[in-house]
């Protein structure tokens, strides 16, 4: 039996956008929706740029540089995005998904961890600390925004992204954090290959299947 309406997101490859694009119309789909919206994934790449949680502290940003820093209001301290980094944007109705924010992040972080296990890579998520690491290595983030039971945000992934650029900041606040990616980990160092395990993986941990682009 097909699943219900409830059960049915659907996904956009927007390919690569600069961040204030993307965010800007997060914000824009979040307010606009209603009960009968359809939830979706939206999964891309960012041009470079420094993002700060709502509380997040400037002083963790070390040396910027060339690369923007913008603030936006979802949880967590400061990371990096840039290309090479798959981005999975969840704009999912919770109140209608019957899903908490916590079991929400739970199930992103799953979905993230048995995607890499495919790929011969062992992750886990580490207590008090969101996201996902490889040997203490940090290798995906966490961070969502919350508006009427309707969260937008989501997870960033690391494939195969210059990963210099994170030894400017204290990676989600943490001094002195490594981070790792999927390449450098003899895993997969295409970000679309990446794109559909991972949105597969993440249907899987939602109960859900992909819908026909209605637009």
């Amino acid at each position: 039996m097909p699943p219900s309406t409830n059960n049915v997101i659907i996904i956009r490859h927007l390919g690569r956008e600069p961040y204030t694009d993307t965010y800007a119309r997060m914000q824009a789909f979040t307010a606009a929706r209603d009960a009968a919206t359809p939830d979706e994934f939206w999964l891309l790449e960012h041009d470079p740029v420094y993002t700060l949680g709502t509380n997040a502290m400037a002083e963790h940003v070390l040396q910027a540089g060339d690369i923007p820093v913008i603030r936006v209001d979802r949880g967590g301290q400061v990371t990096y995005h840039g290309p090479g980094q798959l981005m999975v944007y969840v704009m999912l109705d919770l109140q209608r998904a019957r899903i908490g924010v916590r079991d929400l992040i739970c199930r992103l972080e799953r979905s993230v961890i048995s995607s890499l296990a495919d790929c011969g890579i062992l992750a886990a998520t580490r207590p008090g600390a969101p996201g996902v690491y490889v040997a203490g290595a940090k290798i995906a983030s966490v961070g969502l925004r919350v508006r009427r039971n309707r969260c937008y945000h989501g997870l960033a992934l690391n494939v195969n992204p210059d990963l210099e650029p994170f030894s400017r900041i204290n990676p989600c606040g943490y001094k002195g954090l490594a981070v790792t990616s999927t390449a450098r980990l003899g895993g997969p160092d295409s970000v679309q290959n990446m794109a559909a395990q991972l949105s597969a993986a993440l249907l899987q941990q939602l109960n859900a299947e992909a819908g026909p682009d209605p637009y």
